[in-house]
């Protein structure tokens, strides 16, 4: 275990699982100082009688006492419990995950709103190999959903967007996800050979949620733990985390596969970064620091020619003002993005501003 001292002087065990009931840990644990939360509360399916396939050979459904409330009252009462519990330990921008299928995610979804949570998107994630509707009565449950709220409406929750369009091979992300459920040798087994747990998440989902909305070094907590998947993947992807289980059987499980976990080396851990988090340049600067001199000519792709003045700005014909914005008037466009909009001649060859703004950038890093 270690620990890292709050602002308030309190210890907060970090990448531990600790036991005990979720509300009554998160409860001990000092306020604002959490990034991210990802919970998996039991989903109150529910479920009445023994399942079988078509071959009368059992379903191993999700029929534990975890995941059986006496009342959708009950239920309401426990995520309400849960979820003050979870905002009271987010930072002043940190943000929730949650996950559940038609059972019960639009009552946590309600509850989220009802505390102030802000909703920032919801998530489906489609199974590739969902279990079959073994009775034919309804259609194949393909899919859970992940609803991704901040802990304000006027939080700045923390967003990889470029890091996610990467990881999407060049395409920015979308809200419906084709992940497969846990099988083969992720899906961890216990003694006697049988799932550790029935519902555990593949490492695939949280891989994407770490990645895209918390950065190296962020402190995750995830209240339901079960078999890790969180402080798994966490530890790989070099995140703190805390776990709260109650069950002895699952915590077992969880750390005996979070000690086989091998951190990332830190170039590992590099994602791409968010160009809105890149240091502001302003255009001016360049022309300050003699990148470009008063009285060079910036040209267009289509060879239109603007004057770099003193101060920063350009003037093309009537049009005068920013890169930008005399980029946007000769396009005859409400904006424009000046960097890539406007390029410079050396050594016989057309090259665009920017790239005389990420040389100052990366004197910045």
């Amino acid at each position: 275990m270690t620990t890292k001292t709050t602002a308030q002087g309190t210890a907060l065990p970090l990448n531990t699982i600790l036991d005990g009931d979720c509300i009554e840990v998160m409860n001990s644990l000092p306020a604002g100082s959490v990034d991210l939360i990802f919970a998996d509360p039991p989903y109150n399916l529910q479920l009445k009688g023994e399942l079988h396939r078509p071959d009368n050979s059992k379903v191993d459904a999700v029929d534990d006492h975890w995941d059986q409330f006496s009342s959708f009252k009950a239920y309401d009462e426990f995520t309400n419990a849960w979820l003050t519990a979870a905002r009271r330990l987010l930072k002043p921008n940190g943000a929730i995950w949650v996950i559940g299928s038609y059972h019960n995610v639009f009552r946590m979804g309600a509850e989220l709103q009802n505390q102030g949570f802000w909703i920032l998107n919801d998530v489906v994630w489609r199974k590739s190999n969902p279990m079959p509707n073994f009775r034919g009565k309804r259609l194949t449950n393909a899919h859970e959903t992940l609803i991704w709220a901040s802990k304000s409406e006027e939080s700045k929750p923390t967003f990889n967007y470029e890091a996610l369009k990467a990881l999407n091979e060049g395409v920015q992300m979308r809200s419906d996800w084709v992940i497969p459920i846990c099988n083969g040798g992720e899906r961890l087994k216990d003694d006697n050979g049988d799932k550790a747990h029935p519902t555990q998440k593949p490492e695939a989902l949280l891989h994407r949620v770490l990645i895209g909305t918390t950065n190296p070094g962020d402190v995750v907590l995830d209240p339901f733990f079960g078999t890790g998947t969180t402080g798994a993947v966490a530890k790989m992807l070099g995140r703190e985390f805390i776990g709260i289980e109650r069950e002895e059987t699952y915590r077992k499980v969880a750390q005996a596969r979070i000690d086989k976990i091998r951190k990332f080396d830190k170039e590992a851990l590099m994602t791409t970064a968010s160009k809105r988090a890149e240091p502001r340049v302003p255009f001016g600067q360049l022309v300050e620091r003699g990148m470009l001199r008063p009285g060079e000519m910036l040209i267009n792709s289509r060879g239109q020619m603007a004057k770099v003045r003193a101060d920063g700005t350009l003037i093309s014909g009537e049009a005068r003002g920013s890169i930008h914005q005399v980029g946007a008037s000769l396009e005859n466009a409400p904006s424009c993005n000046g960097w890539t909009y406007w390029h410079f001649k050396t050594e016989g060859k057309m090259v665009p501003i920017d790239v005389l703004r990420q040389q100052i950038r990366a004197e910045m890093r």
